[in-house]
């Protein structure tokens, strides 16, 4: 189902469209004023409700865990107190993210620290493209975040299954602007590999020509 997806969508790519920039779900309003327990106490921040014991592995309608209501809601210290209790920081909710990645779409550098520290790992595959936080962080432009993930070991290369790479989803994805500038930088300081291509045998430097990105073409020549 996935691979029919990834296929689908790069099909429609190539015609022009553009996927939506947040593929993810935070709970909304109502979920979160019906939140009871664990879940409603993370969306708060109400450490004294966090009890060791409870269920930290419990998840609502969409798959998140309470660990991943906080580190939606950006409820750092409380995220803190979930992992104390027991809670897996690697957790995937129903759409496969984990909190580094929920953090790094939101461009909240914070949390991804904060995440990071409590054992969250920077190279889990992640999203329904089985992707990675770096490769969502590198669309987005979110160049702070791609330089933290970078610093802690995310893998520069993975190819998700549309066939693409941090990289890439830079220059195709991106508005060829100052942050995906910046972003494109960080990647090919740290050793990402220019010649990977797409699955039309584009690389991110014939790309970046045919969007006009000069900024771009020049970190990539």
């Amino acid at each position: 189902m996935k691979t029919v997806l990834g296929a689908g969508l790069a099909v429609l790519i190539a015609c022009g469209y553009v996927p939506p920039v947040q593929a993810q779900v935070p709970p909304s309003a109502e979920e979160i004023a019906a939140y009871e327990g664990l879940h409603r106490a993370a969306a708060a921040g109400d450490l004294a409700a966090l009890k060791a014991g409870a269920d930290v592995a419990a998840k609502d309608k969409m798959g998140r865990t309470a660990f991943h209501v906080a580190a939606y809601q950006k409820q750092r210290d409380a995220m803190a107190a979930l992992v104390k209790a027991g809670a897996d920081p690697n957790a995937l909710e129903g759409q496969a993210y984990d909190a580094v990645t929920i953090a790094a779409v939101a461009d909240d550098v914070e949390t991804l620290k904060a995440a990071l520290a409590l054992g969250n790992r920077a190279g889990n595959v992640t999203s329904p493209y089985d992707g990675t936080a770096l490769i969502a962080a590198a669309h987005l432009g979110h160049d702070e975040v791609v330089r933290v993930l970078i610093e802690h070991g995310a893998p520069l290369d993975h190819v998700n299954n549309l066939g693409w790479t941090a990289l890439i989803e830079a220059v195709i994805l991106g508005d060829g602007g100052p942050r995906h500038q910046k972003t494109v930088a960080h990647l090919v300081k740290a050793g990402a590999d220019k010649s990977i291509a797409d699955r039309n045998g584009q690389t991110p430097l014939m790309l970046a020509k045919a969007r006009g990105y000069e900024a771009i073409v020049k970190v990539l020549e």
